[in-house]
Formats: structure tokens, C-alpha cells, sequence
């Protein structure tokens, strides 16, 4: 009978404390009803600097783009649910509960799902994460002037362009030694660390936990005059921790999220993330090489978002390349999302660089830079030797850095096709190496060509205007025309031949006033403002 009891009493202990467990779980509402915000007045929830990034580039504020509704989080909250961060583009937040109060929160008529994103409390720990590198002993030989001459970054900074003005955001895993190391002095000094954030631990120190984001900082922004320079290192710097160095869950892929969106309304150009995600601590989280789309995961949905609002987003390919996975991580697997493979300092691929394709057929990586023994500071603040598609990734993000400085109007697509088209095998690329070695002069080049393919008069017009084509065999095109709110007017896609080039554009039935033509092909696309006169 004793032992009936006893047996009874545990069972009872274990229910309780199944019950009690404290889990993270993201809640995604149903709708954005009654919002106390307008997409016609932005400024209440996008900076100036995003705003003035979307102008530039002809993309409109949608509904995604609205808070969500603070009558919902404060329902929430009063479940007793602890509450930590909203994200606008999944309708959603971010809580921390156990499954009694789970189960209120369920049955509230705005919640349209609740998914597990991470078991226990927050902060607690578990298995150490496979970190996007692979460490090397540490050497005190400089061949920081390598790895940017191998993507002309050299000939970028003699140009003048070093990241002045350019807004880049990291996304990683901890910034051990950044705040106290000489290379990175100048960044406070000039006030160039401009926004810093730990989503993993809801605190303002990002200089804990790891030195992954040390190093990869170090490729784009450290400095000793003379002895190391990083590709960026006059660019603006937002430091966002996503990753949990101690745990793996899909939490991470929210974290980025809830970065993106930060990054977004405070108007970041570049973001590097050198980050991939296939498996987790959890195995019923695992995503499969099935999932490897551009279209499935959630860290790869929003990437794909924050291309759309303008971002350009380069990311490392993934460390797989010797391990039975083999293939890049999400959100590598993006159509418009920068994936960068590892070479060596021969140019040969990295043993670990992950390959293509995606499952969907589409060619990774898209670029490589040096991964192999990339020279780096380390967080005491020597110099140093890592590898690891973690470390190729931030030289192609101070390439597009350069770009965006020195083309300030060009869309995400443009950057990532003149990027990919710069590459020392774009004629034929392959899953192994992408496009090959991008180059910055080669980019530029291909940027100017692509400005000047085509002329588009006259301008202002009464009826008709002319686009004329350089060279128009077989190009299909699509031609769009908006108003200066974004909304489009017309649509449509032609393939050209010498026959119907110029092709004429029929303005007779607009009213007078400035248009937004927007010419899309192979090479990107062309935005030009149209004046419509009597």
C-alpha cells in the first residue's frame, strides 16, 4: 500500500511539473484590425532613414509593415504570460508561459496559432551549437590586403569608398572584445556603432557570450593603420545578437526575425548574417533538405521580406560541405538573398563550403570569397587566423557596401545581379564555387553598362514615350508604371527584337503630373521619373 502511494505522489509530481514547465512560444495573431497606425503616415513607425531607403527605391509601405495590435499584447500579458518581442511581418510575439496559461491564450479570438519556438525558461542553456566557422590556431601574419584584393576591395578603397554612410547590420552571436579592443576603437570614437541589441538575453550588452561576431566584425569594420584594415571599416555598424551560443532552437530563426524588422525601420542598407539553420537540439524542429526552397523556413521568409523592403541581405552559405548534409542552410537558399561559399587563398573551394543546389533546382552559392585562413582580430585584440563561410560572407557585404555608396539608388536585385555577374565564372557557373570570385571595378563596370543600355524619351511627354535598348535580341522586360505613392498603374512583360525596338509606351490617358517607369530585366532593373504634360 505504502509503495501505492508513493507511486501515486511521484505521478502526481511528474503531471505538476509537466504542467509547470515554462516554455517560449511565438503567437501569431489573426489579423491587424483596429491598428492605431496608418501605412499613410509611416513616420509613427519607420525612421526617416527607412522611409527615405523605400523612396529610393520605389517600394511602398504595406499593412506587413504596421505594429501589431497593442490590445492584443496587453490581453496576452494579462494571462500572466511573460512577453518579450513583437514582429510586425509575422503578426505575432514572442512569450514565455506554461501550458495552462498556454491554453487561454489559444482560446483568445484574435490568436490564430501558438508555436513552440524553445523549451524551458529563457536563458536557459544546453548543447553547444554548431557555430558557422571552424577555428584555427591564431597567427600574427597580416594577409588582410589579400582577401580584399581578391574582390578588388583594394581598388574600392583607393576610389574613395570605404562604407561612408553606408548603414550595416550583424546579425550573430556575441561581440567579446569589441567594446575594449584598440582595432575597434575608431567605431566609438566616430560614433559609428550605432544600435546594439541582444534578443537572446532582452538586454543592450551584445559584448558577452561569444567572439564569432568579433571576428566576422573584424573582416568588415576593425582597423590598424598599416597592418589591418576591414573591407568597411568607415561604415556604419548595428550589432544584433540572434544566435544562442548555448542552445538550438527555431527561437534563433524569430530572433532574426524580430532584427530584420529592427535593421528595417531604422534604415539599414546591408545586412550580414553569418548564420544557417537545418538542424536543431530539438529533432522534431529539424528542417529537411526538402525544406531548403527559399520559400519554407521562417528565417528564410523573412530574408526574402527584408529584400522586398529594400535591404540587401548576404549571408554565409553554410559549413556543410564535408558533412552528410552537404548543401547550404536557410536562409542561403533565398532567390535575392546573397549566399557567399569559401575558397582558399588559391581560389580553390573550401572542403566545409556548402554547395547547391537548392531542393528547388536553383544554383548555390551564388559568389565565394576567402574562408580559408581569413585573417581576423581576435577579441583580445591581435591578429589572427579563422575559417568558415562565416568569414566570406562579411567581405561580399563590404563589397556591397561599396556599391551602395556608390550607387545609392539601386535596388537589393540590381546589387545582387551586378554582384553575381562581377564573378571570375559567371559564363559558367556551378554549384561548387556560384558565379565565382566577385570584383567591385567589375561590378561597377556592369552597373554603368547597365545604366546606359537604354534611353527612354522624350521626357516630359504628351503621349508617347520611346525605350530604346542597346542591344534588344531575345531580352524579355517587364515595363511598370506607378505614381509617386507606389501604387501601380500598368504592367507588363515584352520580349524584345530589333523590331519592336524602341518599344512606345502610350501616355495619352494619364493625367499630368511625375510617374515612376521602372524597366526590369536580366541585369535588374532601371527606374526613371516621368513627366506627363499636355
Amino acid at each position: 500500500m505504502l509503495k501505492e502511494r508513493v507511486l501515486v505522489l511521484l505521478s502526481i509530481a511528474i503531471t505538476f511539473s509537466v504542467a509547470a514547465q515554462t516554455d517560449r512560444y511565438f503567437v501569431t495573431f489573426k489579423d491587424k484590425n483596429n491598428s492605431a497606425f496608418s501605412i499613410s503616415a509611416p513616420l509613427q513607425f519607420l525612421s526617416q532613414k527607412s522611409i527615405d531607403r523605400r523612396k529610393k527605391q520605389n517600394i511602398a509601405v504595406t499593412m506587413d509593415d504596421l505594429p501589431v495590435n497593442s490590445g492584443y499584447v496587453t490581453q496576452i500579458k494579462s494571462t500572466g504570460a511573460k512577453i518579450f518581442f513583437t514582429s510586425k511581418w509575422w503578426n505575432g510575439l514572442l512569450i514565455q508561459t506554461d501550458n495552462a496559461t498556454l491554453q487561454i491564450i489559444k482560446a483568445l479570438p484574435f490568436v490564430l496559432k501558438t508555436e513552440l519556438v524553445a523549451p524551458g525558461s529563457k536563458l536557459l542553456g544546453g548543447r553547444q551549437p554548431q557555430m558557422d566557422r571552424e577555428e584555427q590556431a591564431v597567427s600574427s601574419t597580416n594577409e588582410s590586403q589579400l582577401q580584399l584584393q581578391q574582390l578588388s576591395l583594394d581598388k574600392m578603397q583607393e576610389e574613395g569608398y570605404h562604407g561612408e554612410g553606408v548603414n550595416i547590420a550583424q546579425f550573430d552571436s556575441g561581440w567579446i572584445g569589441v567594446n575594449v579592443a584598440s582595432p575597434f576603437a575608431h567605431l566609438f570614437q566616430e560614433g559609428r556603432i550605432k544600435d546594439v541589441f541582444n534578443f537572446v538575453n532582452n538586454s543592450t550588452n551584445v559584448y558577452t557570450d561569444d567572439n564569432h561576431g568579433t571576428e566576422v566584425l573584424s573582416v568588415m569594420g576593425a582597423y590598424i593603420a598599416g597592418v589591418f584594415t576591414g573591407g568597411a571599416y568607415k561604415a556604419n555598424f548595428y550589432l544584433f545578437q540572434t544566435e544562442d551560443k548555448v542552445t538550438e532552437y527555431r527561437i534563433e530563426e524569430y530572433n532574426w526575425a524580430f532584427a530584420a524588422e529592427r535593421a528595417d525601420s531604422i534604415g539599414v542598407d546591408v545586412i550580414n548574417s553569418s548564420l544557417g539553420y537545418n538542424v536543431f537540439d530539438d529533432p522534431s524542429m529539424n528542417y529537411s533538405y526538402a525544406n531548403m526552397n527559399g520559400k519554407t523556413t521562417v528565417i528564410s521568409i523573412t530574408a526574402r521580406m527584408a529584400v522586398e523592403r529594400g535591404m540587401m541581405v548576404v549571408c554565409s552559405a553554410g559549413n556543410e560541405g564535408n558533412k552528410s548534409w552537404k548543401f547550404v542552410t536557410a536562409p542561403a537558399d533565398v532567390e535575392g538573398v546573397l549566399a557567399v561559399g569559401s575558397i582558399s587563398s588559391l581560389g580553390t573551394i573550401s572542403a566545409f563550403s556548402s554547395v547547391g543546389p537548392t531542393n528547388d533546382g536553383r544554383l548555390k552559392p551564388d559568389v565565394v570569397a576567402l574562408g580559408s585562413g581569413t585573417t581576423v582580430i581576435k577579441s583580445d585584440g591581435n591578429i589572427g587566423t579563422a575559417s568558415g563561410t562565416s568569414l566570406s560572407s562579411p567581405l561580399v557585404a563590404c563589397l556591397a557596401a561599396g556599391l551602395v555608396q556608390a550607387f545609392p539608388t539601386l535596388a537589393p536585385k540590381q546589387l545582387y545581379n551586378s554582384i553575381k555577374n562581377s564573378g571570375n565564372q559567371a559564363g559558367n557557373p556551378n554549384n561548387l564555387l556560384g558565379y565565382g570570385i566577385p570584383s567591385f571595378t567589375i561590378a561597377k563596370e556592369y552597373i554603368k553598362a547597365m545604366k546606359d543600355d537604354l534611353d527612354i524619351f522624350p521626357n516630359p511627354t504628351s503621349k508617347f514615350l520611346s525605350i530604346s535598348f542597346k542591344e534588344p535580341t531575345n531580352k524579355i522586360v517587364t515595363i511598370s508604371l506607378s505614381n509617386l505613392f507606389g501604387q501601380k498603374i500598368s504592367d507588363k512583360t515584352i520580349t524584345l527584337t530589333w523590331d519592336n525596338n524602341p518599344l512606345q509606351y502610350d501616355c495619352s490617358s494619364l493625367p499630368n503630373g511625375i510617374y515612376l517607369l521602372e524597366v526590369i530585366g536580366e541585369w535588374g532593373s532601371t527606374v526613371r521619373k516621368i513627366v506627363k504634360t499636355d
